[in-house]
């Protein structure tokens, strides 16, 4: 299983290198390149983030009896 944690970070260090790269470009059509790539990392982390929510309010289902 991955780390959480290690995730969260790389997909943060990501969004702000692409960011940082995104200051220096002055053609229109690569900032919007550049943009797409920010929007998807950030729907990325916000996927990430409310899977652990979900994970968090409702268990992992390690804790849940069995049926069986």
């Amino acid at each position: 299983m991955m780390d959480p944690e290690k995730i969260m970070d790389g997909i943060s260090t990501e969004i702000l290198a692409t960011l940082k790269e995104m200051q220096k470009i002055k053609v229109l059509e690569e900032r919007l390149m550049y943009s797409k790539i920010v929007s998807n990392l950030c729907n990325s982390l916000g996927v990430f983030l409310s899977l652990i929510s979900d994970m968090a309010l409702h268990g992992d289902g390690e804790d849940e009896p069995t049926l069986f």
